[in-house]
């Protein structure tokens, strides 16, 4: 990016590691050596984070990165709460990338700047832990996965269901047949969020570094009902609730069916509970297809919490011998009948419908990435495995906003013949802002 030139210059390191197309640093740290770690976007779900990695073992935070210095200074609590010891913040994120002391960063912004960042990250040679959705857009998964093999360096989205230890378990027997063949998959979430009323363009509050918070996005006049949650209903920065949460349950049911690209893509829903500025969709039901005869469904309802199988969210497995729901707290076996085999509980606290998330499962998911980064330790859900569950939730929102079925090619997973869908697999980004790999 034009934007990160003079950053860059100030690296030799990093500009070493462009020079060749290698990581800066790769992996040459030992089992029990420290990482030192930055978080960026610590508002919400990255302050828990925060707290997490400064709690989590051969790990240090030692650097705060938000726009909102008022979050900065809350992702420093957090970690001082831990370690007793104050991180360095910044309002910009790009000054903790050309610290040669920083070998991995942590990515909680708002979903218009993950692969960005994440790709400016491993362009300074540091190992990444971004968020889910791990792109705003098809396009930007492609981009980051190719930085990433070129560098080979780590990268870890953070849908942390892929560390349980029971879903785990319970996948693997699915795989061996404990339902019979696994044919179809179900994944929902419900929620009973209030209206967000209608945009508040104001002027830039002083405790907010509006420019940098736009990022890669095309410019626009400061608008309070942005920030700091509502960004998410929005195309121009978010991703709806089928990649805000969606892209958990979705990916749980891939992950049980073992399948890659769809073959089909319909979506039906709309913003029908209430009349505001939110642009994305408060109901929806989206449809998977695939060659070898299985499917998945998702049914988002943002704004009525009515729970199915009495969880808010989770998703269920159906096979020719029985089924098997899941959620974050664990796992029920059901024959063919509907009748309960057995059952699993996860270990520890698990956080279900919390914005911030948070619990055991985000304990052992960044326990595995610093394994990751300092042994080479094979990661749950390394970028290469997690960008098929986001495109898939892409794939969806696609067919939703176009009105269309979409065909999929099974080698690219791009929509094939619709012009409508293929001007969604990218965006618009603001001058000089576009990633380059």
């Amino acid at each position: 990016m034009t934007n990160r030139r003079s950053f860059i210059k100030k690296s030799a390191l990093a500009g070493a590691g462009l020079t060749m197309g290698m990581p800066a640093f790769g992996n040459v740290l030992g089992a029990n050596d420290q990482v030192n770690v930055a978080v960026f976007g610590t508002n919400s779900r990255g302050n828990y984070l925060a707290h997490t990695f400064a709690g989590a073992k051969n790990c240090k935070v030692v650097g705060i990165g938000d726009t909102d210095t008022r979050a900065m200074e809350k992702g420093q609590k957090s970690v001082m709460d831990v370690t007793g010891e104050k991180p360095t913040g910044g309002q910009d994120f790009r000054r903790f990338l050309d610290d040669p002391d920083i070998q991995a960063v942590v990515i909680a912004t708002p979903d218009h700047w993950h692969a960005p960042m994440a790709i400016m990250a491993l362009e300074a040679g540091k190992h990444v832990y971004v968020e889910k959705p791990c792109s705003q857009n098809p396009a930007e998964g492609e981009m980051l996965l190719a930085k990433q093999a070129k560098t080979g360096l780590k990268v870890q989205m953070g849908n942390q269901t892929r560390s349980s230890v029971s879903l785990n378990r319970i996948i693997n027997e699915i795989h061996d047949g404990l339902i019979g063949k696994a044919y179809a998959a179900k994944a929902w979430y419900a929620n009973q969020r209030g209206p967000i009323g209608e945009h508040e363009f104001t002027a830039v509050p002083e405790w907010l570094d509006w420019e940098l918070w736009q990022g890669p996005a095309p410019r626009q006049e400061f608008d309070n009902l942005l920030v700091h949650y509502n960004w998410h209903w929005f195309w121009k920065y978010g991703t709806g609730e089928l990649l805000n949460n969606g892209t958990h349950e979705v990916d749980m049911c891939r992950w049980a069916l073992q399948v890659e690209y769809p073959s089909q893509v319909t979506s039906s829903g709309g913003r029908y509970h209430f009349d505001d500025a939110w642009e994305a969709y408060d109901t929806q039901l989206a449809s998977f297809e695939f060659a070898d005869n299985k499917q998945i469904h998702w049914d988002g309802r943002s704004c009525n919490g009515m729970p199915l199988y009495d969880r808010g969210r989770g998703a269920i497995v159906y096979g020719t011998e029985g089924s098997v729901i899941m959620d974050r707290g664990g796992y029920v076996v059901y024959d063919i009948r509907g009748n309960e085999i057995r059952h699993e509980q996860e270990t520890g606290d698990t956080i279900s419908m919390d914005t911030r998330g948070g619990g055991n499962l985000d304990v052992m998911h960044i326990a595995n990435f610093i394994r990751g980064v300092n042994s080479g330790e094979e990661l749950n859900s390394d970028i290469t495995n997690a960008r098929p569950s986001v495109l898939m939730c892409h794939l969806g929102n696609m067919a939703q906003r176009t009105g269309e079925v979409l065909h999929i090619d099974q080698e690219t997973g791009k929509p094939q013949d619709s012009q409508a869908a293929m001007e969604l697999w990218e965006r618009e980004y603001a001058d000089g802002w576009k990633p380059q790999v």
